[in-house]
């Protein structure tokens, strides 16, 4: 499947979640019930994906965890903020690094409309 195909199915299931929860819930709640939505669609989804980091020669192997890894190609990230700040834009950053996946969303589940300042796609270049 390509990318983009990809990340518009996951950013259909994420309005489909915000649509029928709303705002106002834990982010467990949101990523269980995104987590359920994609794998309705046959996607494969890991859940809270320990993410090894490398510093020189130093390797934290459970420095960090991914909420969810779609395909093993799209990083989602969730939140429950009252705005997606540059602090969470490069956490994403830094995690498409760590992982060597090229995409990844953002999605601020505390928000009145998702559409409205809730996704952050983030694309690097390996």
């Amino acid at each position: 499947m390509k990318l983009n195909d990809l990340t518009s199915k996951i950013i259909g299931s994420a309005i489909e979640v915000h649509r029928n929860l709303g705002p106002g819930l834990l982010e467990s709640s949101y990523e269980t019930c995104l987590a359920y939505e994609l794998k309705k669609q046959g996607l494969h989804i890991e859940q809270q994906k320990a993410l090894p980091i490398s510093y020189k020669e130093i390797r934290l192997d459970h420095g960090y965890r991914i909420d969810l890894l779609v395909n093993q190609q799209v990083i989602v990230e969730l939140k429950t903020v009252e705005k997606i700040t540059s602090v969470h834009e490069a956490q994403l950053l830094s995690y498409l690094k760590f992982s060597g996946c090229k995409v990844g969303l953002l999605f601020n589940f505390n928000v009145v409309l998702l559409k409205k300042g809730g996704i952050c796609r983030k694309v690097i270049s390996k």
